[in-house]
């Protein structure tokens, strides 16, 4: 269990600083709302901003926190045992103090324009049945986020190398499917930090318990099927080197 200390701290808060203003910012400009919009619903720009935004935060601070920005990460990675119970109780309190200090500065920035999307708040939509199905969506959501990440980061049969873009482009076509249901919050502190900027709290536990039962999930399935005790890879990956010196070719590893 590696310790944490005040610099992976920070680097959770700055990290969901940066992930909560991107997030509210697209939301606020290219989700339409009525006749305050400005520039109509495009939910692919809001999809590849959300997810290159998570792809690039990862980059930049993975290396000193781990990269998580997600309490429902971070539950994942203290059931794992990768974190402490105190550690992860300082990482959450530094994500939702994040996603605030980003959810105000989008309000600053863009309060008029904001006020038509709650800047960025998650909400269930009419099209589901009401809070259970929103509990769902974003349940799904988290599991699949939190699995890729468990795959990608934790397991020893994985290319680490491939773990941010993994997991950006993952977070991409999940903000396309549950944005028109739920927001596609899929992160208890980017949802918590639009709804106390806005105070429209939509519905509270399908962002709470969905996420948490996700994760929970996910941890599940990364132990008993990814992680599967005694069993190897049928295929490892093959890296091929490049020339050797003198110009005669390497074997593939």
């Amino acid at each position: 269990m590696q310790e944490r200390g005040l610099s992976a701290y920070l680097a959770e808060l700055i990290g969901t600083f940066l992930l909560v203003f991107f997030i509210t910012s697209v939301v606020t400009l290219y989700v339409s709302t009525g006749s305050q919009a400005q520039f109509g619903t495009d939910m692919a720009v809001v999809g590849f901003v959300q997810g290159l935004t998570l792809f690039g935060v990862i980059v930049m601070f993975g290396a000193v926190s781990g990269g998580h920005f997600n309490p429902a990460v971070t539950l994942a990675a203290a059931t794992i045992r990768r974190i402490s119970p105190l550690d992860a109780v300082i990482y959450i309190l530094a994500q939702l103090s994040g996603a605030v200090l980003g959810a105000l500065l989008t309000k600053g920035l863009l309060e008029d324009e904001g006020r038509a999307t709650n800047y960025g708040a998650g909400e269930v939509s009419g099209l589901l049945s009401g809070n259970f199905a929103g509990t769902i969506v974003e349940g799904i959501g988290v599991f699949a986020l939190v699995l890729v990440i468990l795959a990608v980061v934790f397991s020893k049969k994985s290319i680490k190398d491939w773990g941010p873009l993994a997991i950006g482009t993952t977070f991409v076509f999940m903000v396309m499917v549950g944005g028109p249901l739920t927001g596609a919050c899929f992160n208890p502190a980017r949802w918590f930090g639009a709804a106390l900027v806005s105070n429209e709290w939509g519905g509270v536990w399908p962002f709470l318990v969905g996420p948490i039962v996700g994760a929970l999930l996910a941890v599940v399935v990364w132990r008993f099927i990814i992680e599967a005790p005694g069993r190897a890879p049928s295929e490892p990956p093959q890296r091929v080197k490049g020339e050797a010196a003198g110009g005669t070719p390497a074997k593939a590893s």
